[in-house]
């Protein structure tokens, strides 16, 4: 059916106050109309009932004039179908019926809120005055307009509400499809290899130190203690073996808390929540992470067991202090390996993981105390222990002394770090190596007192403030067998045995006597020791002066070397060379520079003690060696690596040596070493003294070692007047010899 036009006779548009009319009869109607036009109404006639109903759907009018003439059966479906629209609200109508008088009782069953009913004869004066009071005022126009406007919108903006909840299902479920797209593979987990610590351990397994990005030892779940494994499930995932990677039940408890709480202070995270976020994601707080950390939670579950989920879980975790893992966490917080545990113990670690800084025993004692006592509760709520444990636990101590990096013989431990990370490179800090020195720990042990006891003698005559350095190499291998290099390696971790480069004084003589011992010479020959000057490269003049003041003459090699005598060394190296002296050096291993100076004869070039104790072990042996410090290395696979032994050139022929050796032997026995003969046995050395007695020696070896011991002072200031390395320096290489030979 087409629309009419809607426009009245009167030719308005039909309006709220437009007064419809039908009549079968035209003459009727039209009467009807031009009486309500007389009275100023604005009326539209339709023809048929049909224009009726599209006048009514497509206009606003609220007034129907029916003239049955008396054929009311035509009208009932009409008018039973707009009451049943008026009743649901689409339509609010004032109906004036003018029909028989017979039918209008029963047309009140039809609940129009106004219908009026009105019998022939017609009486349009009356129809008029109705319809002129059934029109609605302008006020509830305004009402009605408003209210359908309001329904409009409402209709309108559920109808885009609806747009954007499609829209937002769409985008959120294109927002979970690219997080779980872009997940990292979880396969990575079959290789699951964590950082580890690599632990240093000396010739005789004492473990040194350990060096590390992340403190960690890999344990496997079958050596962890099952009340380790019971405690930190109580506390972090009650639930674990229960659910499937998320605990509704857990984040709707969580949930529920937190509204009476009023705060986000409960966590809902599984173990393998937490496992997720620590091997695959940022901890950054974002809706994507958590998204990523669900779906990877589910993907973990699916593919591992749940004692493989923990495994993982319990290796990984982080505990404060650097210790990451259970068995890091107990040898920080207890000093003692994860089998050894404690309930009360297991529960403090177990307490930690949620905020490892906050509950530290060692920053927060009290907080911690509570927490722990907090995390035993939980495990004896999910019936992990009984009352008698739980309370026992309660009163036990809480750790105090923090076990973080061990560190014995710590400038041997700091040397073989940086002889091993050039090798190594990151694997060093964390493939869990296990590295077995060439260090006697006893040795060390013996060495370390005898630096601090030599140190705190001559400081009870001295300034304080002095340093000391010691080190001990096995003469026919080269290996490290003890290193002091300073007093408190806390303190200073300058070494002052590999970094320290000063003058060694007399020390470097006997590099001379083996120049001239190479060209022919031997003990007993002669040299001039009388007082000359030279002529330096900078045209001034030098005079070597002996420690006495006193010239002796013609003297032995022997005697010269044995009295440390200045003139007769600076004599002897003119005769030889000055370069040629240098030459020998290098080729003992001496790297440090040694410039072509006469008073490099006298040890004027600085050098490292570390060079000095090899060059006088080459002495010895005649075999030249480079520091080892390395026995053998083992991965996590139990691969061994085996550092090669120095075998050494041979760079002094034997009777050279055994030349060497007696003007060594001198020394002790007649000149500047006469201490060390309380040994009794034989020992072979020379001390070293720098002019103002800045620096004090004694390089020396027996048939086993050679040892070198240095003292002075880190400022270049003298060790105090008199403090020559007799004094100074042998006293600790007496100690430490004797020590050694007792063991």
């Amino acid at each position: 059916m087409t629309a009419p036009n809607l426009i009245g006779s009167s030719n308005q548009p039909l309006g709220p106050r437009t007064v419809i009319i039908h009549s079968p009869d035209e003459i009727r109607g039209r009467i009807i109309a031009e009486t309500l036009k007389a009275r100023g109404v604005t009326v539209y006639e339709c023809l048929t009932l049909a224009d009726v109903d599209v006048a009514l759907e497509h206009g606003s009018s609220q007034v129907v004039i029916l003239d049955t003439c008396r054929h009311l059966t035509a009208f009932m479906p009409f008018l039973t179908r707009f009451s049943q629209k008026e009743r649901a609200g689409k339509l609010r109508l004032a109906v004036i019926l003018q029909s028989e008088e017979s039918v209008c009782g029963p047309l009140q069953d039809l609940k129009f809120r106004r219908l009026f009913c009105l019998p022939d004869p017609i009486d349009p004066e009356k129809i008029a005055d109705l319809a002129r009071q059934a029109r609605p005022s302008i006020i509830l126009i305004i009402i009605a307009f408003l209210k359908n406007r309001m329904l409009q919108a409402i209709r309108l903006f559920f109808k885009c509400l609806m747009v954007l909840f499609i829209l937002a299902i769409g985008l959120i479920g294109g927002y979970i499809v690219t997080c779980i797209t872009t997940l990292p593979p979880t396969e990575a987990l079959e290789n699951y290899t964590p950082f580890q610590s690599t632990k240093i351990y000396s010739l005789d397994n004492v473990l040194l130190t350990e060096f590390y990005i992340q403190r960690r030892t890999y344990t496997p779940l079958a050596q962890i203690p099952p009340h380790v494994r019971q405690a930190i499930i109580a506390v972090e995932d009650t639930r674990f073996y229960q659910h499937n990677g998320i605990d509704i039940v857990r984040i709707g408890g969580a949930l529920i808390a937190d509204l009476k709480d009023r705060s986000f202070a409960q966590g809902a995270s599984t173990i393998t929540q937490q496992l997720a976020k620590m091997l695959f994601l940022k901890p950054d707080k974002t809706i994507t992470r958590k998204v990523k950390e669900i779906a990877l939670s589910f993907k973990i579950e699916k593919k591992y067991t749940k004692d493989r989920i923990l495994e993982m879980y319990l290796n990984q975790a982080y505990f404060g202090a650097r210790a990451y893992g259970v068995e890091a966490a107990s040898q920080t917080y207890f000093g003692k390996p994860i089998t050894a545990v404690s309930i009360s113990d297991a529960a403090l670690l177990a307490g930690l993981l949620k905020a490892p800084s906050l509950f530290s025993p060692y920053k927060n004692p009290q907080k911690a105390l509570k927490r722990r006592n907090l995390a035993l509760k939980q495990i004896a709520a999910s019936d992990f222990i009984n009352y008698g444990v739980y309370k026992q636990a309660l009163i036990a101590p809480m750790p105090e002394k923090f076990h973080g990096r061990k560190y014995k013989a710590p400038y041997f431990a700091d040397y073989c770090r940086t002889v091993l990370e050039p090798k190594l490179g990151d694997r060093l800090f964390s493939s869990g190596l296990k590295v077995y020195t060439t260090l006697d720990y006893k040795m060390q042990e013996i060495a370390e007192r005898a630096v601090h006891r030599g140190l705190d003698e001559l400081e009870k005559r001295c300034e304080k403030g002095l340093q000391a350095g010691l080190l001990a190499v096995e003469l026919t291998t080269g290996r490290i067998r003890a290193m002091v290099g300073g007093r408190d390696f806390w303190t200073s971790q300058f070494n002052r045995v590999t970094q320290a480069k000063r003058q060694p004084g007399s020390a470097f003589k006997p590099i001379v006597y083996l120049t001239a011992l190479n060209r022919g010479y031997k003990p007993g020959d002669t040299i001039q020791d009388v007082e000359t000057s030279y002529i330096s490269d900078s045209n001034q003049t030098w005079t070597p002066r002996n420690y006495t003041g006193v010239y002796h003459g013609t003297v032995t090699l022997r005697r010269a070397l044995a009295h440390s005598y200045n003139a007769a060394a600076v004599n002897l190296s003119t005769r030889l060379g000055i370069k040629n002296v240098i030459k020998t050096a290098q080729r003992l291993g001496v790297s440090s520079e040694i410039k072509p100076y006469l008073s490099s004869a006298l040890g004027a070039s600085e050098i490292t003690l570390s060079e000095l104790v090899y060059v006088y072990a080459t002495f010895a042996t005649g075999n030249r060696m480079e520091p080892v410090i390395i026995n053998r290395i083992i991965d996590r696979n139990t691969l061994t690596i085996t550092e090669p032994r120095s075998t050494g050139a041979k760079v002094v022929g034997d009777q050279e040596r055994a030349y060497l050796k007696a003007l060594l032997r001198a020394v002790i026995l007649q000149g500047s070493g006469r201490k060390a003969a309380v040994l009794n046995r034989e020992v072979y050395g020379k001390t070293g003294t720098t002019n103002g007695y800045v620096d004090a020696w004694f390089i020396g070896f027996d048939d086993l070692l050679a040892v070198g011991v240095w003292v002075g002072r880190d400022t270049l200031t003298p060790i105090g007047e008199g403090e020559s390395g007799s004094k100074a320096a042998l006293p600790i290489w007496i100690e430490f010899m004797k020590g050694v030979r007792a063991q």
